[in-house]
């Protein structure tokens, strides 16, 4: 079994689901003991090691490897420690088998973390090593739900030449990601006797036709708009809640949309033209955003150096664009220049038998020590 293979298996072994996902006080929840663990392991290869507290138990910890010399350049490898929930218990109990590591978080994004730790323990224990770069591995908390610890790291005062951010990209280096906009609608009735429905206003009727006119004319329009990594944007109606009882006209009805953004769409813009398209078709509603924080789509340039040496560390020539959301946007954002990578492949996250490939674990740690023993 190799280094980075036994490390993920430790991980996976060390329940980190996101708080969000579990009652209060429950025992699996919250990445501490995940946090503790990798803290321990860094203090043994020389790595100073800092606990930035975000919540109550909950910190993002960060790893730093200095150089010998004064420091020119900063590298930051940004996983995320935190889960989502599990359906069985069983799913936290690690397994390796054909080729495969299944678990909790294999893939999303422990294999990640396991991948960048090995790579920056092995360069801390190398005699020789970048004389001017400063590379801080920030294992971070909260990204399934809020993403509060990149969001508590941007508002800091750490920034970095290049972030790399650890999901499950199947090794290809991505350069830009959706964006994402969760929506309330909500339509008012006026609620009357079912047996006498004139009477009354009936706001799922209402909202049936906003449904309707979202999925259809607007989906449509929304095709038109094409950006050469991601694609078109995209909108889904996910939930609708009104009414009380089928004898009772509904006097109130509700939806929550996902709307998801490529760059050059900005959240001011996609309300304005949801409610202008309302108007245009004399349907009416008001509207909230219901995310904490606002979740931009990422575009970062493939021909900056330091993003462009890591595409060639890579062995590849093109980047790609994918459509969810995280870290790195809000990375982005603050200031630092952000790509996303890692082992492992998306359609294996949040599923019940959650896997990672070991070929895709050992490539991604060998491209990440190829990238960091070439730096300056």
């Amino acid at each position: 079994m190799t280094t980075v293979e036994r490390l993920l298996l430790d991980l996976i072994a060390l329940p980190s689901i996101n708080p969000a996902f579990l009652p209060a006080g429950h025992g699996l929840a919250g990445e501490k003991r995940v946090a503790e663990y990798l803290g321990a392991r860094a203090s043994r290869v020389g790595m100073e090691v800092v606990f930035e507290q975000v919540f109550p138990e909950r910190a993002n910890v960060l790893m730093r490897l200095s150089p010998p010399g004064p420091v020119k350049h900063r590298i930051l490898l940004a996983p995320h420690m935190d889960t989502v929930g599990v359906s069985d218990e069983a799913m936290l109990a690690p397994k390796l088998a054909g080729g495969r590591i299944h678990g909790r978080g294999a893939c999303d994004t422990k294999g990640c973390i396991a991948a960048m730790f090995v790579a920056v323990a092995d360069l801390a224990q190398r005699k020789r090593r970048p004389q001017h770069t400063e590379i801080v591995l920030a294992a971070l908390i909260d990204e399934e739900n809020n993403q509060a610890g990149s969001r508590a790291l941007a508002k800091g005062a750490y920034h970095a030449d290049l972030a790399i951010v650890g999901e499950p990209t199947r090794l290809k280096v991505v350069t830009a990601h959706k964006g994402d906009l969760w929506l309330k609608l909500e339509t008012e009735g006026k609620a009357a006797h079912g047996s006498k429905p004139h009477l009354g206003r009936n706001a799922v009727h209402a909202m049936a036709k906003i449904v309707d006119l979202l999925e259809t004319e607007y989906a449509a329009s929304l095709r038109t708009r094409r950006h050469p990594l991601l694609g078109s944007p995209t909108i889904n109606v996910g939930s609708i809640s009104g009414g009380v009882q089928p004898n009772i006209v509904p006097a109130h009805c509700s939806i929550t949309v996902d709307r998801r953004t490529i760059p050059g769409e900005t959240e001011a813009s996609v309300r304005q033209e949801i409610m202008a398209l309302l108007r245009r078709h004399k349907l009416k509603a008001t509207m909230a955003d219901t995310r904490a924080a606002a979740c931009l789509p990422l575009e970062t340039n493939p021909a900056l150096p330091l993003v462009s040496r890591f595409i060639q560390s890579a062995g590849q020539r093109e980047t790609i664009g994918v459509d969810y959301f995280c870290d790195a946007s809000v990375l982005s954002h603050a200031g630092t220049p952000s790509i996303v990578f890692g082992p492992g492949d998306i359609a294996q996250a949040h599923t019940a038998d959650e896997w990672i490939a070991t070929d895709s674990l050992e490539r991604g740690t060998q491209i990440l020590s190829r990238f960091l023993q070439a730096l300056p």
